[in-house]
């Protein structure tokens, strides 16, 4: 064994994982010159270059795609080796690394980690905000957050929230100047706020019930964005009418700064959902996550007579 080859590969797995030197560094308390020279050693020892450099980005090669394939999965299992031994110790501790879209943080995530922070402070929970599809064990990550739609089949789901309906809101300003839309034909003749889909790199139809059929409706408008979270924002600020998650803007909707517009066309999705590879459910920082969410969960349904304090199997 190449002591110092595997000393240095944890290196090579931060860089990939970051997708940058100077946040692989960060991430490991070294310095960027200290992960460049980690880095050098490694491809040296193998022959092989696995990073592609430009001035403004590091990308892995195929030769690098192919090494993280070999070695994650195994140093994924030291790790988790680890931290089971704490939780055998009493202790659930360790990095817990998810990738969550924005729009899952105030709904699903920030509630869960309020709770954790405080059960278990020896735990921290490292959240990479993404709206794009990503493979997360190829990642690094132990877990993500997606719709429940768009969860693989070899990966196991937790749900987070409860189902929820896409609703299409605007402003009153907006409403007043432009007119409320009747019907779904009438959307063509109003500004609405598009949204690209960063992983296919399309603009979202969006999906509506027409009288007990969903459709598909193309719109245009002034504004095309990647966050749901300000498409909210440019229907508070009048600009039109955005398609969301209806708990989104619920808070909005009651005070009456955004309105719902043609109610009868929500749709209802199976709600957010964690997700994460079979090989990982039993690891102590995963399953605290999983227990707590559970919890508040149950709690925010109306089930207020579960334990207060969830347990972590």
């Amino acid at each position: 064994m190449d002591r110092d080859l595997l000393a240095h590969l944890p290196v090579f797995l931060a860089v990939a994982r970051q997708g940058s030197f100077a946040g692989a560094a960060a991430e490991l308390s070294l310095s960027p010159s200290a992960v460049s020279h980690a880095i050098r050693m490694v491809e040296s020892r193998l022959g092989a270059t696995l990073f592609a450099r430009t001035t403004r980005s590091v990308a892995l090669t195929e030769a690098g795609n192919h090494l993280l394939g070999i070695i994650g999965p195994g140093f994924s299992q030291i790790e988790d080796g680890l931290d089971q031994f704490r939780a055998n110790t009493g202790n659930v501790a360790g990095v817990l690394r998810l990738n969550v879209p924005r729009t899952a943080l105030a709904l699903a995530i920030t509630p869960v980690i309020i709770e954790l922070s405080q059960r278990f402070p020896q735990l921290t929970v490292e959240i990479a905000i993404d709206d794009a599809s990503v493979d997360i064990i190829a990642r690094g990550f132990d877990a993500g957050v997606r719709l429940g739609e768009m969860i693989a089949q070899d990966m196991v789901a937790t749900r987070l929230t409860a189902p929820f309906k896409m609703i299409l809101v605007a402003a009153p300003d907006y409403l007043a100047r432009k007119g409320e839309p009747r019907a779904i034909s009438e959307l063509a003749n109003h500004n609405c706020i598009g949204f690209r889909q960063i992983t296919a790199g399309s603009l979202y139809d969006w999906e509506l019930n027409d009288g007990g059929t969903m459709v598909s409706v193309a719109v245009r408008g002034s504004s095309i964005v990647t966050d749901a979270t300000y498409a909210k924002e440019l229907a508070l600020a009048g600009v039109g009418i955005t398609y969301l998650m209806e708990p989104l803007a619920r808070a909005e909707i009651e005070s009456g700064i955004l309105t719902q517009l043609l109610p009868e066309t929500a749709i209802e999705e199976p709600g957010l959902f964690l997700y994460y590879p079979k090989r990982a459910a039993t690891a102590p920082k995963l399953r605290a996550f999983i227990d707590v969410a559970k919890y508040i969960l149950k709690f925010r349904s109306g089930d207020r007579t579960s334990s207060a304090n969830p347990s972590t199997r």
